[in-house]
């Protein structure tokens, strides 16, 4: 157990170019990982976490990289995650599996839009954080402002635990409130920390910002509180002690300050992720026992205890399957077989190796609290992993759904074997990647997060399958979804010699709200037998077939909450398929009469647009059916923040950069489904039926 109060398994995530890759980069060299450091768009080949050959030239992360590293006699597993909302399913999984994070904001902007879904996914996985304010040697680094975003934005408790000694080109190093002394980085690369007295001008301000971190830190440590009011010398330990607990119980966000890019305040923030970020000890997972009706269970971080592991990602690679897992429980070794919860098969591991980037150091066995790569693993990603004496189940994560579509469709014939692989390999990786074929337009559609997202995918087909396919304009993911109250009553009979088909079911359709989690739902009222107990998931299964096309446009219909109430069978004319077929029409006919309409999905768009453009960028983001919600002022520059349906946001990154002379920079996500204008729906309509027509002939 003592070694693994010494491990730390944490990621880094930021709104996009934060500086997180910069940042692991450092943590990298400072812990002597690499001996080099190399920038994200530098010449020498990129940074070390992004080894993709996309990721170098695009200088984005695209896929979380895992590492391992040494610090202060600990070891710290590092995720770097993306910060594109594309990608959001590679932070989605790597938090999931985690124990703490480093919350990476800028100096200039604050917390950003992407800043929100991240601490979002912390938050959903109970993931302690520490936050760390970088790029402070930027023109209009303002860490005081980020701390009162860090408040009023996310809600945090942000505990500074530094004071910036200048901003922008004059930062010069931090003062560490705990110790009470100045703190520079010196030498070559910011690799000599050194200590000093606090300078003059900046003693009152010091005390001052200390005895604000004291107070609110005593709220929630007793012992704390009772030593500073008995007057007693608070030692370095006893501080250390609170924050540590009061982080651990997510009371707390503490506030760390540098510059990544210029190498000031790291090795500080690696001190403070391995004194106050928890261990695998210091977390509790649950699993829910299968033998015994899904009751939950927790599990401890026992390497002498059954295995318990969840593989959450999947990798394809030249070699044969990749799969990342997070081991909670017990001992895994190679060569040893372990069953997969999901279909009970038995799995033997080929090969378990430690993971830097792309590179493999091969192990023998891995314990709990470790993440590792594995070979020889035929699963998929949220898999659980186990002993075969035990049958258990890990929460798999959260899985957004896909917004937009395009088709493609191979060249040449010769392409269409190597396009296939590409796209299995790439719905096995990626939860959030899906495909399907066409029938009508005769071509393949794949869906995901934007228009980054599939872009990334089919330059993949190209490069590494050789497959080279005609792609088709982006389209959107509409939903449809009912707006009121519908009875349905219809009875399926059919006769055509020898046993025929027969099937009754009446109940209610109701609204429910279609941005649920559980756009779905399913309720059986029957009493009394009428409908026999074996047809009942057969009813359930015909109404989710009859989702997947709704009646105005063929989309998929959402919120709806079908309750059986009735219904009657025949004792030899009644099946599972005559039941399906009766479940689907009284479905199609349910969603018809209750006043169904198209809903489209809405963006949540961050512009950042120098002040001069404002008006400029605010008439555009009208004209695109844009709603403006708020704008605020940085430095030199406006933050607009609007709500625009993505149908009106294909290319807008290059009208953006013709109308600001290429100064302005935006990001988008995801906000919600909402209702379409009148005029919308009837175009799309319209144009749904007029390929209805053209398949038909």
């Amino acid at each position: 157990m003592e070694k693994l109060s010494n491990i730390r398994n944490i990621g880094i995530s930021a709104h996009i170019d934060s500086g997180k890759t910069t940042l692991t980069e450092r943590i990298l060299f400072y812990a002597g990982r690499i001996h080099r450091i190399q920038e994200v768009k530098g010449k020498d080949g990129g940074a070390t976490m992004d080894f993709m050959e996309l990721e170098k030239e695009r200088g984005i992360t695209i896929t979380s990289a895992a590492t391992t590293v040494t610090w202060n006699e600990k070891q710290i597993n590092i995720i770097d995650t993306p910060g594109h909302v594309d990608f959001t399913v590679e932070v989605e999984r790597s938090l999931r599996v985690l124990d703490g994070a480093i919350l990476v904001l800028c100096a200039v902007g604050g917390v950003q839009s992407q800043s929100i879904t991240v601490d979002r996914q912390m938050r959903r996985y109970r993931v302690p954080r520490i936050a760390f304010i970088n790029k402070m040697d930027r023109t209009g680094a303002d860490p005081v402002q980020v701390i009162s975003e860090l408040e009023s934005k996310l809600g945090h408790v942000a505990v500074p635990m530094q004071m910036a000694i200048g901003a922008g080109d004059d930062f010069e190093g931090v003062i560490d409130l705990v110790k009470m002394q100045a703190v520079y980085f010196d030498g070559e690369k910011g690799i000599d920390v050194r200590y000093a007295d606090i300078p003059d001008a900046m003693k009152e301000d010091a005390a001052r910002s200390r005895a604000g971190m004291l107070d609110t830190l005593s709220l929630y440590d007793d012992e704390l509180m009772e030593a500073m009011l008995e007057g007693d010398e608070l030692n370095e330990e006893l501080i250390h002690t609170a924050v540590r607990g009061a982080t651990l119980r997510r009371d707390i966000t503490p506030v760390f300050c540098g510059t990544a890019y210029r190498n000031k305040g790291v090795q500080c923030l690696l001190n403070a992720a391995t004194a106050y970020l928890p261990s695998p000890i210091d977390r509790i997972a649950y699993a829910c026992d299968n033998a015994n009706d899904g009751a939950e269970i927790t599990l401890s971080a026992d390497p002498e205890g059954p295995l318990v592991a969840m593989a959450f990602k999947i990798c394809d690679e030249p070699f044969g399957q990749v799969t990342y897992a997070r081991i909670y429980q017990g001992e895994m070794k190679k060569g040893k077989g372990y069953k997969i919860s999901r279909d009970g098969s038995m799995q033997r591991v080929g090969r378990i190796f430690r993971l830097h980037a792309e590179k493999r150091e091969d192990l023998e066995t891995a314990r709990a609290g470790d993440i590792v790569g594995l070979m020889g693993m035929d699963c998929v990603s949220g898999d659980t992993l186990s002993d075969k004496e035990i049958n258990l189940s890990l929460e798999s994560m959260h899985t957004p759904e896909p917004v937009i579509s395009i088709s493609i469709t191979p060249e040449t014939n010769a392409d269409r074997d190597p396009m296939s692989k590409a796209l299995n390999r790439f719905v096995k990786e990626d939860p959030t990647f899906h495909t399907h074929y066409d029938d009508a337009g005769g071509h393949t559609i794949i869906s995901g997060m934007g228009e980054l997202h599939l872009e990334v995918y089919v330059e993949r087909m190209r490069r590494e399958y050789k497959a080279n396919v005609v792609v088709g304009q982006p389209s959107v993911q509409y939903r449809e979804a009912p707006t009121q109250e519908t009875k349905f009553n219809y009875k399926h009979k059919k006769q055509t010699g020898g046993s025929g088909q027969y099937a009754h079911v009446v109940g209610t359709l109701v609204p429910i709200e279609a941005n649920a989690e559980e756009v779905y739902e399913f309720v059986n009222k029957v009493t009394g037998g009428r409908i026999p107990s074996e047809y009942i998931s057969s009813v359930d299964k015909g109404f989710q077939m009859a989702r997947g096309k709704g009646p105005l446009a063929g989309f998929e219909v959402v919120g709806t909450k079908m309750i059986l109430e009735d219904g009657s069978s025949h004792a030899v004319d009644s099946s599972d398929l005559a039941f399906q077929v009766c479940a689907r029409t009284a479905f199609r006919q349910a969603v018809r009469d209750s006043k169904p309409a198209l809903l489209e999905p809405i963006m949540k768009v961050e512009i950042e647009v120098p002040t001069e453009f404002q008006g400029t960028v605010s008439g555009d983001v009208a004209s695109r059916r844009g709603m403006i919600l708020e704008s605020e002022i940085k430095a030199n520059a406006v933050i607009l923040i609007a709500d625009v349906p993505l149908a009106n946001m294909f290319g807008y990154s290059t009208d953006l950069r013709s109308l600001t002379q290429g100064r302005a920079t935006f990001s988008m996500e995801f906000g919600a489904y909402r209702k379409c204008p009148a005029s919308v729906q009837e175009e799309l309509i319209a144009e749904a039926q007029k390929k209805q027509k053209a398949a038909a002939k």
